[in-house]
């Protein structure tokens, strides 16, 4: 439930006029609000410390772009925000169902179906999360909701935003909830970057709440809760079947042990076992049903079809970021199969208000509907059939070509000389050749020059006066070495083009002036350096 608004809050947002205070979070009060079309909305206001800084407003307004390219079937949607208001706002649909955390406090852990169903929901909205080039960065029970047609995920992608503004995160503090925090969240020593996979070990820990009711590593105390994390097994007791190896391996402390989300899918399909007699789908009568994207009218507020985003590369489940332009989810149809009377009276008990501890930025209610409800990921262009030619530039981002990193705008090449400092020249010397290696969704770019054999992959150095270069750097994922791939386009030979993006810094680009690469941090600026790849034959 809502409660109504207090003195000092604002009665108007941009052109959305404020109805209720929904609740408060760590990163600012969300409120009830109707936007000009008389739609629901759910407005989150960013606390007022972060308002003045530049930094903050510039990684919040490329969060959010980011975050608009989720497929809002089984999220809320993203509907608009305004970074530059004072104080910065993010408005989301709004949904109407309690929590997960709400509906396990209150009548304890949920049936080997309910959990099942839950478990396939939310790794569906994680396949669409990470599809779109996002990490959620605090998915727990507060964050899943059950609405009266499925599950919805909020909150994903805009911690990023909060997390990295340095000034306003005392040392050691990141944003999210420890318990359900990955070990590469807590000790950077681990030499894993925060990436996809963190998500994955926090859909476990959700997993294995819904089905136990508590947190498979509770502790004490926070500290003592991390320290579980780091260094002792998951507590899985009570979760039994094929659902128990899934969650024990999204809890792996090795981040590239994990499974991915179409993995976690593909796992809980087979364990659903829809076609045969003893998965939770049959029991339930549930028959998978290819349901497209949603269209104008219904949740998905007539997003139109947007361009493909870049190619899978051939590792099972990998997924290539676009940033910011990305919206392919998956380069195959997933079938996944969702049995609606898990999500209506039997868990919400018939309410149609919203409980306030689970209203807390989601979505308008969906549309009524069949008992059984499907969802489909499906990319924006056809998937190759078996006898379709491979893509070279496959190849190439599944790091099994040499390629030139063409700078398409100046018609040069970059190269790493055995000094260690990035150049651009034409391409013919062996320092001007390089190697994708895939991290997750994002890349190290290695050089195979011979000659580099101490720090031969390209990694982000920052000077005293906060200038940013492209350096050599040891071969080891960390924010200063794992880029992302966005495709931007085609070069004057027809080659894909992309931008070259650093999570942590920023975009990297060409300076006319100084006649140098460096790295700037653009927000939602247009990108005006890209990359193209040239295959220099195989590895």
């Amino acid at each position: 439930m809502s409660d109504g608004l207090r003195p000092g809050d604002p009665a108007r947002l941009g052109a959305y006029e404020v109805v209720a205070r929904l609740g408060d979070g760590g990163m600012g009060s969300v409120f009830l609000a109707r936007s000009p079309d008389g739609r629901r909305v759910a407005v989150k206001v960013v606390r007022s410390e972060f308002a003045h800084d530049e930094e903050f407003r510039g990684r919040f307004r490329s969060e959010v772009n980011r975050a608009r390219q989720v497929p809002p079937f089984c999220t809320a949607e993203v509907v608009d925000a305004d970074p530059d208001h004072n104080p910065p706002y993010l408005v989301v649909e709004y949904v109407e169902g309690p929590s997960l955390a709400q509906v396990i406090r209150e009548r304890g852990p949920l049936g080997a179906a309910q959990v099942h169903s839950i478990a396939v929901g939310v790794a569906t909205a994680l396949t669409a999360i990470h599809g779109a080039g996002v990490i959620h960065r605090d998915l727990k029970p507060a964050n899943v909701l059950i609405a009266p047609g499925g599950i919805k995920v909020i909150d994903f992608g805009i911690a990023r935003a909060f997390e990295a503004t340095s000034q306003h995160t005392r040392t050691n503090q990141v944003v999210g909830t420890v318990s359900y925090m990955a070990p590469e969240r807590f000790d950077a020593t681990l030499g894993r970057p925060v990436g996809p996979a963190a998500d994955i070990f926090a859909w476990g820990a959700v997993v294995a709440h819904a089905a136990t009711g508590r947190n498979p590593f509770a502790g004490d105390s926070p500290t003592a809760t991390a320290m579980r994390i780091l260094t002792q097994p998951p507590d899985l007791a009570g979760l039994g079947g094929p659902l128990r190896e899934l969650v024990a391996r999204a809890l792996e402390k090795d981040s590239a042990a994990r499974p991915t989300a179409r993995e976690l899918l593909d796992g809980l399909l087979t364990a659903a076992d829809p076609g045969g007699a003893g998965g939770p789908a049959a029991r339930l009568g549930a028959t998978p049903t290819a349901v497209v994207l949603p269209a104008a009218g219904g949740t998905g507020q007539g997003r139109p079809t947007m361009p493909p985003g870049p190619a899978t590369a051939g590792r099972t489940g990998s997924r290539r970021r676009g940033w910011p332009t990305m919206l392919g989810v998956t380069a195959a149809v997933i079938a996944v199969v969702v049995p609606a009377s898990l999500f209506g009276p039997k868990l919400l008990g018939g309410r149609s208000t919203p409980e306030r501890a689970g209203s807390t930025v989601t979505g308008s209610p969906a549309p009524s509907g069949p008992a059984t409800t499907a969802s489909v990921l499906a990319s924006r262009t056809p998937a190759a059939s078996p006898s379709a030619s491979v893509d070279p530039t496959d190849a190439m981002l599944a790091g099994k070509r040499r390629i030139l990193l063409h700078v398409v705008e100046i018609d040069r090449d970059l190269s790493l000389p055995s000094h260690g400092e990035l150049e651009v020249g034409n391409g013919t010397g062996k320092d001007a050749l390089f190697v994708l290696e895939p991290v997750g969704i994002d890349y190290m770019i290695k050089s195979v020059n011979p000659e580099i054999a101490h720090r031969p992959c390209l990694g982000v150095k920052r000077d005293g006066e906060g200038n940013k270069d492209l350096v050599g750097a040891e071969c080891r994922p960390s924010d200063a070495t794992v880029f992302a791939l966005s495709r931007e386009g085609r070069d004057d030979k027809g080659r894909t083009s992309y931008a070259i993006l650093n999570d942590e810094y920023g975009v990297v680009q060409w300076s006319p002036t100084k006649r140098e690469i460096y790295i700037e941090f653009l927000g939602d600026a247009p990108v005006d350096t890209t990359f193209s790849l040239v295959d220099r034959g195989a590895v």
